[in-house]
């Protein structure tokens, strides 16, 4: 990982507690793989804890670590970093995304609460003067669609339930039955009735082959006048183009956390827009909560030395459907 990173997730006393279960290499290993210094360690490492900026675990990096027997990533999404290689080498592999979700989940519900409030638009008008108390009031009541039952979808409509501002909860998700979306308080529909119903939309889905564009331009035609779409998972789930179109017609309102492309040119449409807020993919961990990050895959590694279960394990098959 990056070496500010490691100084951020990893911080002393965690590397301390770290070194009571493992033989530590005595600095972390930072850019490529291959150069002679990351060699001399990888040749005797059997636990390898990866973080931001790691590269691809290829054939060529892991042929240079015969010993190598799991993989912790104190971060997110391994898709990146960890390749077919990996897998059948017969490798372990752990994530804290566990640990990333809250955050995510924070975030998400404070955008959602800014878009109940209409913040964006009476911010924008505030100059203008004073707005009445029907204009700053916002709606009575709010239908929030939720795409995608993921980690943090599943967070997000859990804090939604917990809210006391009555929220009504649409989910679509292929792998969701009606039976299972109802235990999770919402109710199961189609990507076009959750559109066509919901004032405020948010997007937990993965970027896979299929999800890319899912929110296409007729998808975002089908939310009412007035509707916000909410995206902290992935940009290209998105079209860019199409909702900076309906944005800057003024019909919705948009808080994004990522976007396609990443980052969006300096003069992009969405960047100038008052109805659009646009933040540098920042509701993952962040300050000093990026040291729940290493907590986790420090633990993560004691469970490991113990012979206990991983809590953020990951098989091959998982990927199909993380982000």
């Amino acid at each position: 990982m990056g070496v500010e990173v490691a100084d951020r997730v990893f911080t002393p006393d965690l590397r301390e507690r770290l070194s009571h279960s493992v033989e530590l290499a005595p600095t972390p290993l930072s850019g490529s793989l291959t150069t002679p210094e990351s060699v001399a360690v990888l040749a005797g490492t059997e636990i390898l804890v990866t973080g931001w900026e790691c590269p691809p675990l290829t054939p060529e990096v892991l042929a240079r670590a015969p010993r190598l027997r799991v993989v912790i990533h104190a971060a997110g999404s391994v898709k990146p970093m960890v390749t077919d290689a990996v897998w059948e080498r017969g490798i372990v592999v752990s994530s804290a995304a566990d640990a990333n979700a809250d955050p995510v989940v924070a975030f998400t519900l404070a955008a959602i609460t800014f878009a109940a409030k209409g913040a964006l638009s009476t911010a924008a008008g505030y100059a203008a003067g004073w707005p009445p108390f029907a204009e700053r009031a916002g709606a009575d009541a709010r239908t929030v669609g939720v795409i995608g039952a993921s980690r943090i979808g599943r967070g997000v409509m859990a804090a939604l339930r917990a809210s006391d501002a009555g929220y009504r909860i649409l989910l679509t998700d292929p792998y969701v039955t009606s039976a299972e979306a109802g235990e999770l308080g919402a109710e199961l529909v189609s990507l076009p009735e959750l559109c066509g119903r919901s004032s405020i939309v948010t997007v937990h889905a993965p970027q896979l082959p299929e999800t890319r564009g899912l929110l296409s331009g007729e998808m975002l035609g089908l939310i009412p006048d007035g509707g916000v779409v909410v995206n902290t998972a992935r940009g290209a789930l998105v079209d860019t183009e199409a909702l900076a179109r309906e944005c800057g017609a003024g019909r919705l309102d948009a808080f994004l956390d990522v976007t396609d492309p990443e980052p969006l040119p300096a003069d992009h449409a969405l960047l100038r827009l008052p109805n659009v807020l646009v933040t540098p993919h920042i509701a993952g961990a962040q300050g000093s909560e990026v040291r729940r990050l290493g907590e986790y895959a420090v633990a993560e590694v004691e469970r490991y030395v113990a012979g206990a279960e991983l809590r953020g394990a990951l098989h091959r098959e998982d990927l199909r459907r993380l982000a």
